[in-house]
């Protein structure tokens, strides 16, 4: 079964040590040869080996890789969350391990929460064996039926807020409930819906308030950018994930943080897009109670479940909510796949001057000089060559741009990286694209030209592509897109589902919120 025969131990210690090359700095390597610290005191510190053995990986967070295994007794197929030790940098890094550990032991069993089997420990990982998921991300699912009605999302909220509730009646907040945190237990229609990532929950009483910033931007509500909140934000986050439950889009978003947190602040709701005019009143109305600015007015658990639209989602329309919401929730997993294939095309056009310093800066990112850059060796490079990214941003740029998804770039697709890197793709690199796609140069690119082009990366089906590409970036809806819509879509940020997937604890930790003297509210730089 794939990779078996290496150990979560075994992965934990590539982690430290890379095979072939040392990229360890002078700093990690000191930590090494450290004594290992103890991050969990009251579990057993026996091999993992000895009752478990690994196979692929499922899953990459910031702190843990997520893996299928197997009880070597009973042959049970599980998923084990190895966490290395050698990123818990700080003394908060190893709190917050051990707070997630004491809150999947603390919470109840429930249908509605993924199970802890058992937390472990070695000498390099941290190691949590949990019941496994085998149906995919709620948002995936949406996507794979092709649609999404009112009964169904009705299903889903419930299951969110008794989550919710569940946590908030044992003292605990999760603080970071987004799409991504929920999986379905089995690829059946009928499925189990679980919650699965407590990392950034925290214990609470009755009356505490907190203000660190933590979770991901789209779903934060307005009092964790203003550092005081409690536990009403999750009511808030789940009004978020239904509101794009509904129409396919998150009600508060930009291109930038910045952008989110002053949308966030300024709490304005569209209601009037598709497919919202369809959307009955009921659901229209608990969604504005969830996503009500002032937490002393905002619904608690137990008022979201005695809401009449859940209370009769049984009754709740069962029809599509259509096309637009298929075609939006498509767009934002294949949108890329377009802006990719300009990248691609605006690098063969680059001079050899430009040519010249890219290909100088690969030479010194590919350490083993093997004319593949991996992630660690990107990481490590940008680090060098001080590029202010974080490590996040980085495995995005190698998301976006990696095809194949092999967690590694080529020489081309480095190109492409180096683009976004270095702000190239100036408004003549994107006149040149653009008359790439633009096959017979009347000044627009039509549907089958924008087919024939994604067709050439060996895609045999694209005209739906195609057509979902259209719907978004031609705003003018004359059937072809024009430059200027070219390039605006070429300049907007990346797509929100990808970039919620790699916001981690703290990143809007540099934004403070300041009332004005005129009662407003300013978002800047905090000091």
């Amino acid at each position: 079964m794939g990779n078996c025969c290496r150990s979560p131990a075994a992965v934990a210690r590539e982690d430290v040590k890379s095979s072939g090359h040392d990229h360890t700095s002078k700093k990690d390597k000191a930590n090494v040869k450290k004594a290992p610290i103890t991050v969990l005191n009251d579990v057993s510190k026996e091999n993992i080996e000895d009752k478990y053995m690994v196979d692929r990986e499922l899953g990459r967070g910031e702190f843990g890789v997520t893996y299928l295994c197997i009880d070597r007794s009973t042959r049970e197929l599980l998923a084990c969350k190895s966490i290395s030790k050698r990123k818990l940098r700080t003394a908060v890094d190893v709190e917050d391990v051990r707070r997630e550990v004491a809150i999947m032991k603390h919470l109840p069993e429930n249908s509605s929460i993924v199970t802890l089997r058992e937390a472990c420990e070695d000498e390099n990982a941290v190691h949590l064996v949990m019941e496994l998921c085998e149906g995919g991300e709620l948002f995936d699912r949406i996507v794979a039926r092709g649609h999404y009605t009112e009964r169904a999302a009705a299903s889903v909220a419930r299951t969110m807020v008794e989550v919710v509730q569940l946590c908030h009646k044992h003292g605990v907040i999760h603080r970071d409930l987004k799409p991504e945190n929920f999986l379905f237990a089995n690829k059946k229609e009928n499925s189990p819906l679980k919650a699965i990532d407590f990392g950034l929950s925290i214990f609470f009483k009755p009356g505490e308030k907190f203000s660190e910033i933590v979770g991901s931007p789209y779903y934060m509500a307005p009092e964790v950018l203003k550092r005081s909140y409690g536990p009403e934000i999750d009511i808030w986050s789940a009004g978020v994930i239904l509101y794009i439950l509904l129409c396919g889009v998150p009600p508060f978003w930009a291109e930038s943080e910045q952008g989110v947190a002053q949308a966030i602040l300024r709490g304005l709701i569209d209601f009037k897009r598709e497919p919202w005019p369809s959307v009955s009143e009921g659901a229209k109305s608990l969604v504005r109670q969830m996503l009500e600015p002032d937490p002393k007015l905002r619904l608690t658990a137990a008022q979201v479940l005695e809401h009449p639209w859940l209370q009769n989602a049984k009754k709740a329309p069962n029809v599509p909510l259509g096309d637009v919401v298929k075609s939006r929730l498509k767009q934002f997993s294949l949108m890329n796949r377009f802006k990719r294939k300009a990248l691609r095309v605006i690098a063969d056009f680059l001079s050899n001057d430009e040519v010249e310093d890219i290909k100088e800066m690969f030479k010194k990112i590919d350490m083993d000089d093997d004319g593949i850059i991996t992630t660690e060796e990107l990481t490590s490079g940008l680090e060098k060559l001080n590029t202010q990214l974080a490590e996040s941003e980085v495995q995005l740029l190698i998301e976006a741009v990696d095809t194949n998804g092999k967690g590694s770039l080529d020489y081309g697709e480095f190109v492409a990286v180096s683009l976004h890197l270095k702000k190239m793709a100036n408004n003549e690199h994107l006149h040149k694209a653009f008359s790439y796609f633009d096959k017979d140069g009347n000044g627009f690119i039509e549907p089958h030209e924008l087919q024939d082009s994604l067709m050439e990366d060996g895609d045999e089906d694209v005209s739906n592509i195609a057509n979902d590409i259209f719907q978004e970036v031609d705003t003018d809806k004359d059937g072809k897109i024009s430059y200027e819509e070219f390039a605006a879509m070429m300049k907007t940020g990346t797509d929100w589902r990808k970039a919620s997937r790699h916001y981690s604890r703290g990143r809007f930790n540099s934004l403070s919120v300041k009332l004005m003297k005129d009662g407003s509210l300013n978002l800047g730089n905090s000091e």
